[in-house]
């Protein structure tokens, strides 16, 4: 990636709107985030004046989290070190929703001072005791489960860097609490770091680390230096002299079986190393270079978007092409005989804007599904100019809840206008539902999914005071904004449709297999997930594998490719059914795109037993509803789209062609 450095203005610029990654220029910085400079303590005390110059670098600790189980859980949860005097820092509303628990550690660092073997806090556990026996058994757990801390250094993950195949070095936003031998002398997980790690049916914990700061010292700029590194090294120890101890190369072990009085002492060493060939605004760069299949989606995410440009191109030619000549000869048919002889989707005309079954429910998705379209399209735009970058943290999520809320006044609308033009006339439940089942269905399933995490005491639990004030959210100012939506749709005329509907409905002939309902919205969904299951892969990775995502910018490439996709395919299979006398298009060409949201299902179920190694009946519940979660949220964005796109195709055929 640096090497773009050395590349013209325009390249670098289509680099950075493509990949969303965090290279920006020196003399710009990500919004909302300002380089912090560091001094000695001395300089620190000289210049007063310039208070953004520090000596005290804060070591924060998040909140703890495996890949085994879906359930994080709070740093003090695990009784380490910890300090209770310093006040938390404040979280965003993203940052409560994605379970994070940032807090002060006790673990003190000074600019430019270097420490060895430093001594943080010792525990002490006596089997005999039961609270002292649940807390080291919880310990015991979070290590057999591989359980993740996560440091933060002036808003940097601190990160344990490692080799892995091919050479290629790995930098992990985290390191583990311990590993665990097994009874048949396997080495799990980390312990396979250290031969001495060999014990049977024995832990090891991780009571030590050696921490390394990088700083650039910034030049012809304000005094100090700022920090663009934070690596450490976890490491087990069993101190001799736990009062005063010496990081002796015998390992921590703690046998599964031991009873009796255990001393824990927590200790650590820090080196700083200055390095002046990393930027600032670049210092994410080491982290994001070294994420596995990073050089994968580069060339599947190009891959999958030839294919689909072709495969759309494709499809246009031929519609515009077949379209083309079917109004031609349309309009050409002069005489009674000609009229007579009618066939094809022109036979419809007096059918094909008659109101839908079930118009109430297709109106409120189809207002739902404008308010989700909307936000995703504007939080990945967002998101592309590094407002939502990984360093500002909870920033996407509180971006995609905050737009929700405001955008309810277009999901008024839309539901409106529609359950107008359909001929409804119970407006009242029309707006009652377009505010409340959707969104309903989704805080149902989240609150579900929330007294789960309190009863199994995870982090990831929303607290009370924010589920309120989410409802608060809900009710005070979206519910407003879409009645005011729906008053304004309910206000204006219904939509004038280029044909008139005829009084008697038309009796639709025999279908063949291939234009019935059902094979044809089974087949619709196929080329829409086609052009985003790569992408999926990576998400789900960094939402389920807690890795970062970073790429916006070919997530929102992306999304324009569904939209597209979607809209082509359900224009194709409308004309065909339409083709076929079939003129119940509304709910079909919903469905169709919709039907996408079943294949992402199905490959969440397949990602659940083919990539993770979650374990336990609670994870396994929170994983099934959260997705179910998602994909009624990709159902009402797919379907409105498609719903759109044959809405406009066949307001379009029709306006153009001669009808007595």
């Amino acid at each position: 990636m640096c090497i773009l450095y050395n590349s013209p203005p325009v390249v670098r610029l289509l680099f950075l709107l493509l990949t969303g990654s965090l290279h920006i220029a020196s003399s710009f910085y990500l919004p909302g985030l300002a380089p912090v400079s560091f001094c000695e303590k001395d300089q620190a005390a000289k210049d007063q004046e310039t208070p953004d110059c520090r000596s005290e670098i804060e070591l924060f600790v998040n909140r703890l989290d495996s890949v085994e189980s879906v359930l994080p859980y709070e740093y003090t949860a695990f009784d380490f070190c910890s300090i209770e005097t310093e006040k938390r820092p404040s979280e965003n509303l993203g940052q409560v929703l994605f379970g994070e628990r940032i807090e002060p550690s006790p673990y003190k660092l000074h600019f430019k001072k270097n420490e060895e073997c430093k001594h943080v806090c010792t525990k002490t556990y006596d089997t005999k005791k039961q609270e002292d026996k649940q807390k080291l058994e919880f310990l015991k757990k979070g290590m057999l489960l591989n359980y993740q801390h996560h440091w933060i250094v002036d808003n940097m993950p601190v990160t344990w860097c490692y080799d892995v195949e091919d050479g290629q070095k790995f930098c992990n936003p985290g390191f583990p609490i311990g590993c665990y031998v097994n009874k048949e002398g396997l080495q799990k997980d980390a312990c396979v770091i250290n031969g001495e790690f060999n014990e049977k049916d024995t832990f090891y914990i991780f009571n030590h680390v050696d921490i390394k700061i990088f700083y650039h010292v910034v030049e012809n700029e304000a005094a100090g230096a700022r920090l663009v590194a934070a690596k450490m090294e976890p490491k087990s120890h069993k101190h001799t002299h736990i009062d005063n101890p010496d990081c002796p190369d015998i390992p921590m072990d703690i046998s599964n079986t031991f009873s009796g009085e255990l001393k824990i002492a927590y200790t650590y060493s820090v080196k700083f190393l200055e390095d002046p060939n990393i930027r600032w605004a670049s210092r994410w760069d080491y982290i994001l270079e070294s994420m596995p299949h990073t050089n994968i989606q580069w060339f599947s995410i190009m891959n999958s978007l030839v294919i689909v440009l072709f495969l759309s191109g494709m499809v246009a030619m031929i519609m515009l092409r077949t379209l083309h000549k079917d109004i031609a000869r349309y309009n050409q048919m002069d005489s009674v005989e000609d009229a007579q002889e009618e066939f094809g989707w022109k036979l419809v005309h007096g059918d094909v804007f008659r109101p839908p079954r079930k118009g109430m429910l297709l109106s409120v998705f189809l207002g739902s599904g404008t308010q989700i379209s909307i936000m995703t399209f504007v939080t990945l735009f967002f998101a592309c100019l590094g407002f939502l970058s990984p360093a500002n943290r909870g920033a996407l999520m509180t971006c995609a809840v905050v737009l929700w809320v405001l955008l309810g006044t277009p999901a008024g609308y839309v539901a409106a206008r529609f359950y107008k033009s359909f001929g409804g006339e119970k407006w009242k439940t029309n707006v009652l539902l377009t505010a409340f089942l959707c969104p309903g269905i989704v805080f149902a399933d989240f609150f579900l999914m929330n007294l789960i995490l309190w009863g199994e005491g995870s982090s990831a639990a929303i607290p009370f005071g924010t589920l309120v004030a989410i409802l608060a959210l809900w009710f005070c100012i979206s519910v407003p904004l879409t009645f005011i939506g729906a008053y304004f749709g309910f206000k204006k005329n219904a939509i004038e449709h280029p044909v008139r509907t005829n009084q008697i409905p038309r009796q639709i002939p025999e279908q063949s297999f291939y234009t019935k309902p059902l094979p044809g919205i089974i087949m619709g969904g196929i080329l829409p997930f086609g052009c985003i299951f790569i992408q999926l892969f990576f998400i789900l990775n960094s939402i389920w594998s807690h890795q970062m995502y970073y790429m916006f910018g070919f997530l929102f490439l992306v999304f324009i490719i569904l939209v597209i996709t979607c809209s082509e395919a359900t224009i194709l299979l409308c004309y065909f059914h339409l083709c076929a006398e079939d003129y119940h298009w509304q709910w079909r060409s919903f469905l169709t795109s919709g039907f996408t949201a079943l294949y992402f299902l199905v490959y969440a179920v397949h990602y659940f037993f083919s990539k993770l190694q979650i374990t336990g009946l609670a994870s396994t519940i929170l994983y099934f509803g959260y997705t179910m979660i998602m994909a009624l949220i990709f159902f009402l964005f797919t379907g409105t789209i498609g719903f759109f796109a044959c809405f406009w195709f066949v307001t379009k055929i029709y306006s153009v062609v001669k009808v007595d």
